[in-house]
């Protein structure tokens, strides 16, 4: 998220794997409005491969899983955000608003005052 000049971006590790972060709390929204992985995928832009990974990486990284795949045909099919993933979501999103509070307090501003608005262009 960009506040001005400041990026904040929460990752939560889990081992060496991101197991949430911005883009894949982006992911289980994009599931939730459509109701697959590769609806997700296509809606961010992404491909249905690169969407996969990210769902599975978030799998291995909780317990229970976050996304659940529907196999078969017909309206049965698709994946959907589980409850723990409805919840890590939550908590994520949560996180974010209250790491925004950052931009209010006076050590950035300090900063800010020393802070270019574009950096000097190379020769």
């Amino acid at each position: 998220m960009k506040l001005g000049p400041l990026w904040l971006k929460i990752q939560i590790a889990c081992g060496d794997a991101v197991a949430m972060g911005p883009g894949k709390a982006d992911l289980l929204e994009a599931i939730i409005a459509e109701g697959s992985i590769s609806g997700a995928g296509r809606a961010l832009g992404m491909s249905y491969r690169r969407a996969w990974l990210l769902v599975d990486e978030m799998n291995r990284c909780f317990d229970p899983v976050l996304v659940e795949t529907l196999k078969g045909g017909g309206r049965e099919r698709g994946a959907k955000v589980s409850a723990t993933g409805l919840a890590v979501l939550q908590a994520y999103r949560e996180m974010e608003r209250e790491a925004a509070a950052i931009a209010e307090r006076s050590a950035y501003a300090r900063l800010r005052e020393h802070l270019r608005t574009e950096p000097i262009p190379t020769d």
